[in-house]
C-alpha cells in the first residue's frame, strides 16, 4: 500500500514538473490556412486566406521592335517618323510588362469586382535637331512621340495605368474602355492603329448596365473627355507659321471641363456574334479669344458620335475564325472616329517633280472645332469604317487581313478660317481658290502570329498607311526652317504621302 501511494506521488510530482517546462515553451502554430481554389469565376481564382473573396493574377511580358518608324506600333505619319531623313528612326524598340489584379466577392446584392491593371514600359526615343544655323546640325536625345495623348508612348521608362474600376450592382466606377467602344475597339484584327472606330483606350466613367438577358445589355455613361476624347478646339487667330508646317491650323484653346461625354450603348451578344450600336454626346468647351477673360469666348457647342459594330463567328472558313467591322460618324466628337492613340497634327514629306519645290509634304490637321477671334465655334466632321477577317490555320498559325479608313471634313466656314491662315502664312501657291484642308487617313495590313506554347505568341505586322489630302495639284507652300526635323526654309509641293512600316511582336501572357 506505501509502495503504491508513492508510486502515485512520485508520478503526479513527475507530471507538475512536466507541465511547468511545458509552459515555458512557446504555444505551437496553427495548421497552415492552404490557398483554395475557387470555381465560382472560372481558371485561375483562388480565395484570398480568411476571406470569401476570389482573386486572380495575370499579366504579360512584351517586346516590339517597330521598323521605318519612331513610334512603337504606330505609323510614321508626323515628327521625325514623318521627316523620312536622316534623323528618323528605321527601328523604334519598347519593352512591357504588365500586372492584372481581378477580385470578386459574392454577395446577396451580387457579385463586387475589382480590376486593376498597370504597366512598366520602356520605350526607344529618337535624335532631334537642335542647331539653329546652316552651319550647326547639332542634335539632342528626344522623347517626344508623335502618338496622341492616350497611347502611353513617352520615350524611355513610364509607368502606365491601364484600368482601375470597381463593378457593384450593374455600375462600373472607374478606369475601364469606353462604353461606346466595341470589345475590339480599333482592334478588329491588328496592331497597328486604325481609323475609323471608337478606340481601346481607357477612361474614367461612371457606368450603369441592365442585363435583359439572352446576351442583350444596355449601357449608360457618363464618361471624361480630357484628354483622351478631345482632339483640339483650335482659335485660327492664333495660327503661327511653324504650326501651320506641322498640321496645327491654330492655337489650342480647351477650356476646363464642364460637362461629361454622355454614352448610350445597346449590344447583342450570341454565339453567332455580337451587334452593338452606341451613342455619344460631346460639349465642345473653349477658352477666351484672348489673354485676359475680358476678351470674351466663343460659347460651348455640343457634338455628337454615332458607331455600329458588328462581329461574325462560326464562320466556314474555319473554327475560331471571325469577321470584326465598324463604321462612324462624328460631329464635333472626332475623338470617337480618329482614337487617342493617333496624331492630331501630320506632316509627312517625300519626294517631288514639281520644278521649284525642294521636297513634298502632306499636311493635315484634326480637330473638335475651329473658330478665329470673335466668332462661334465651327464644328469638325468626321466618318469612317474599320474591319478585319481573321483565319486561324490551325492552333498555333492565325492570320489576319485589315482595313481602315476616315474622312475630316471641314465646313465651308471653318475652311475659309484655315485657308486664310494658309494663304496668308505659308503664301500658299494657288491662293484660296486651291486650298482645301479636307483629307482622308486610311491604311491596310495584314499580320501572320506563331503561338508554339500556350501563352506565348511571335507575329509580324506590316501596314501601309495613307494621307490623302485635299489641297489643289500643284501647290506649293513656303515653309520655315525647321531645324528638329532638319528641314530647311524652301517652298514644298502639297501632296498625298504613305507609310509603310512593319511591327515585330513577342508577348508571354501569364
Amino acid at each position: 500500500m506505501r509502495l503504491m501511494k508513492g508510486f502515485i506521488l512520485g508520478s503526479a510530482a513527475m507530471f507538475a514538473s512536466a507541465g511547468a517546462q511545458a509552459a515555458d515553451l512557446p504555444v505551437k502554430a496553427k495548421a497552415v490556412e492552404y490557398v483554395k481554389i475557387c470555381s465560382l469565376y472560372g481558371a485561375g481564382f483562388y480565395y484570398i486566406p480568411g476571406t470569401d473573396t476570389c482573386i486572380k493574377l495575370g499579366g504579360y511580358a512584351r517586346f516590339w521592335t517597330t521598323l521605318r518608324s519612331n513610334s512603337a506600333a504606330y505609323q510614321a505619319d508626323s515628327y521625325l517618323g514623318g521627316a523620312q531623313n536622316r534623323l528618323s528612326n528605321y527601328y523604334t524598340m519598347r519593352s512591357r510588362e504588365a500586372l492584372a489584379i481581378d477580385t470578386r466577392t459574392a454577395t446577396e446584392y451580387g457579385m463586387v469586382r475589382t480590376f486593376f491593371q498597370g504597366a512598366f514600359s520602356w520605350t526607344s526615343g529618337g535624335y532631334a535637331g537642335v542647331g539653329t544655323t546652316a552651319t550647326n546640325g547639332a542634335t539632342a536625345y528626344d522623347a517626344r512621340n508623335p502618338a496622341g495623348s492616350g497611347s502611353g508612348q513617352v520615350s524611355g521608362g513610364n509607368l502606365w495605368l491601364q484600368d482601375a474600376f470597381i463593378q457593384f450592382a450593374g455600375f462600373t466606377l472607374g478606369k475601364a474602355q469606353s462604353q461606346f467602344s466595341a470589345p475590339w475597339a480599333d482592334y478588329p484584327g491588328n496592331w497597328y492603329e486604325l481609323a475609323g472606330s471608337s478606340g481601346w483606350e481607357r477612361v474614367n466613367q461612371l457606368t450603369y448596365t441592365a442585363d435583359f438577358g439572352q446576351g442583350i445589355t444596355a449601357s449608360f455613361s457618363a464618361q471624361d473627355q480630357v484628354a483622351n476624347f478631345t482632339t483640339n478646339v483650335w482659335n485660327v487667330s492664333g495660327a503661327t507659321v511653324a504650326g501651320l508646317a506641322t498640321g496645327a491650323y491654330g492655337a489650342s484653346n480647351i477650356g476646363g471641363s464642364r460637362a461629361p461625354d454622355l454614352v448610350a450603348t445597346v449590344r447583342v451578344d450570341q454565339a453567332w456574334g455580337l451587334f452593338q450600336a452606341s451613342l455619344a454626346a460631346h460639349d465642345n468647351h473653349a477658352g477666351y479669344y484672348g489673354a485676359a477673360e475680358t476678351s470674351g469666348y466663343a460659347a460651348d457647342k455640343w457634338g455628337w458620335a454615332g458607331q455600329v459594330s458588328l462581329s461574325i463567328k462560326n464562320l466556314p472558313t474555319g473554327p475560331g475564325d471571325s469577321i470584326n467591322m465598324s463604321g462612324v460618324y462624328t460631329n464635333g466628337a472626332s475623338r470617337y472616329g480618329f482614337n487617342s492613340f493617333m496624331s492630331t497634327a501630320f506632316a509627312m514629306y517625300g519626294g517631288t517633280n514639281l520644278p521649284g519645290a525642294y521636297q513634298s509634304v502632306g499636311l493635315a490637321g484634326l480637330s473638335d472645332s475651329v473658330f478665329v477671334t470673335g466668332s462661334a465655334q465651327e464644328l469638325t466632321t468626321t466618318y469612317g469604317f474599320n474591319g478585319a477577317f481573321n483565319h486561324n490555320w490551325d492552333p498555333r498559325w492565325a492570320t489576319s487581313i485589315y482595313g481602315g479608313i476616315a474622312a475630316v471634313r471641314y465646313n465651308n466656314t471653318a475652311k475659309g478660317y484655315i485657308c486664310n491662315a494658309v494663304v496668308t502664312n505659308l503664301a500658299l501657291s494657288t491662293g484660296m481658290a486651291g486650298c482645301n484642308p479636307d483629307f482622308n487617313y486610311a491604311a491596310i495590313g495584314t499580320y501572320t502570329s506563331w503561338t508554339p506554347v500556350k501563352g506565348l505568341t511571335f507575329l509580324a505586322d506590316i501596314n501601309f498607311t495613307v494621307l490623302d489630302q485635299k489641297y489643289a495639284g500643284g501647290s506649293t507652300v513656303a515653309l520655315p526652317l525647321q531645324s528638329t526635323v532638319a528641314k530647311p526654309g524652301a517652298a514644298y509641293e502639297l501632296k498625298s504621302q504613305n507609310s509603310l512600316t512593319m511591327l515585330l511582336h513577342a508577348q508571354r501572357n501569364w
